[in-house]
């Protein structure tokens, strides 16, 4: 048994060794990005950016949106989240949501479908469509040089079907019934419809030695400040018990999952989570399928299910969400720069996603080329003020230490009035969600001031005053 066990640290060693020559690549040399000092405080008034490069520009490149960032300054991002920046397989790459490119006969429609970010080839090397090295390299510089965190966007759960593993390693891979590598299943064993690309199995300790270090690459050799991991929950939560700490080991980084399961985070695990079900309920408030007690059911289950030291990413839109759902116009209509103000005030860290700070009104095609436009309307005013509050005032605190969330008006079903505090400072979010005028009996309290809104401070008599439909205000003390 003695003999057993040596043997197998002796295999286990021999394998990150193995592993460790193989993600060594010839680099180009130049200039590394310099590493900005991270805090966890540095998250409690920040804002995320999620940069979908393909789609940013009419280039497409590193390049392209690079010379963007300072501009991105002005709107308090401190956080780029970039979309994958990896190659992309080319086989079974995806064309449609039900059609591979491989399906298509004419040579010029074929070539227009670019493929999925999420089906990676090489989790080490760069996507030619966005540029070289260098380009990400400087990315990441000017980032860090205008005080802003970069974070990759991390496929754990799954390669493409060109990813070296499926030859080099097979057994890195979860096998159907007959025997045959498969795409991603859900928990019933049935396909998510995700074939494009092939299911890592985790239950195989050298893949999580393996897919540990292609992420310390990123670290070590790139100088990024963290991840955020696509279906964080689709990979054994112990998985990410042992890989979040020993990359947190090299320097301290952000953690972001796509999940929302709590047994997720915590100490050593993510430090933040979507809040997916407070989006759901935007969408369905300005639907007018549900109201504001559903608001208020939500920040209770919020409450109940999270520490204090989580953090929820709050959106009202995502590269999923506009693509495959809709845009913020078709979802959320008149009730758009609410519920973006309401992002910003509620307890977490808000996202604005690609073409969000230009007015994008189109669903932005996925396997192909498409850009987002780039003038500068009311979104991109009404973002830069949120903004300059939500980095700046006290009451926004939405970290590891937020501020506190109290609800003003717990029994209205249409009128949502909460107020935040941190240290003595106050905010006030008010507003209709509703599609109806309001006569709201409820005083503005005394000195308090408007920061923001879509209308006049109210001026009430002693009794009450209306609010339009969709009306909010921002008020500090």
């Amino acid at each position: 048994m003695k003999k057993l066990a040596t043997l197998t640290i002796i295999s286990g060693l021999l394998f990150a060794v193995a592993c460790k020559q193989e993600i060594k690549k010839p680099m180009i040399e130049a200039p590394q990005p310099t590493k900005l000092a991270y805090s966890p405080t540095d998250l409690e008034h920040a804002i995320i950016y999620e940069a979908n490069i393909r789609q940013y520009s009419t280039e497409g490149t590193f390049e392209a949106f690079t010379k963007d960032i300072p501009e991105l300054k002005e709107l308090g991002v401190k956080v780029i989240w970039l979309m994958p920046v990896y190659p992309i397989s080319q086989k079974n790459r995806k064309a449609t949501g039900d059609k591979m490119a491989h399906q298509i006969e004419d040579p010029e429609e074929r070539a227009k479908y670019l493929g999925s970010y999420y089906a990676i080839a090489d989790y080490t090397g760069i996507n030619p469509e966005f540029g070289s090295l260098e380009d990400f390299r400087n990315l990441v510089r000017t980032a860090h040089d205008n005080g802003m965190y970069v974070i990759l966007d991390w496929v754990a759960n799954h390669t493409g079907w060109d990813h070296h593993w499926l030859e080099e390693h097979p057994e890195f891979y979860t096998r159907n019934a007959e025997g045959n590598i498969t795409d991603p299943l859900n928990h019933e064993g049935e396909p998510h419809g995700w074939d494009d690309v092939a299911d890592l199995d985790y239950s195989n300790t050298q893949l999580r030695e393996a897919m540990i270090m292609e992420m310390e690459y990123w670290v070590k050799e790139e100088g990024i400040d963290g991840f955020r991991c696509d279906v964080a929950a689709e990979v054994p939560v112990d998985f990410w018990q042992d890989a979040i700490p020993r990359l947190q080991a090299q320097r301290p980084l952000i953690f972001l999952g796509e999940l929302w399961e709590p047994q997720y985070m915590g100490e050593g695990l993510f430090d933040m989570a979507y809040g997916w079900d407070g989006h759901h309920t935007m969408n369905a408030i300005a639907k007018g399928e549900k109201n504001v007690h559903d608001w208020r059911s939500y920040m209770a289950l919020v409450a109940e299910r999270y520490q204090s030291k989580d953090i929820l990413m709050n959106f009202v839109t995502n590269h999923d969400e506009n693509s495959w759902n809709g845009t913020v116009g078709e979802r959320m209509g008149p009730a758009k720069d609410a519920f973006m103000a309401l992002s910003y005030c509620m307890d977490g860290m808000p996202l604005v996603y690609s073409g969000l700070e230009y007015n994008l009104d189109h669903r932005m095609k996925f396997f192909e080329k498409d850009s987002i436009p780039k003038v500068k309307a009311d979104n991109w005013e009404l973002l830069k003020q949120l903004g300059q509050f939500k980095t700046n005032h006290p009451a926004l605190r939405g970290g590891k230490q937020p501020a506190t969330y109290t609800d003003l008006l717990p029994d209205h079903q249409q009128v949502l009035i909460f107020e935040r505090e941190y240290n003595g400072a106050k905010l006030i979010y008010l507003a209709n969600l509703s599609k109806d005028s309001i006569t709201l009996n409820w005083q503005v309290p005394n000195g308090w001031q408007q920061l923001l809104g879509n209308a006049d401070l109210p001026k009430p008599d002693p009794d009450s005053y209306e609010l339009a439909p969709w009306e909010y205000h921002i008020l500090s003390n």
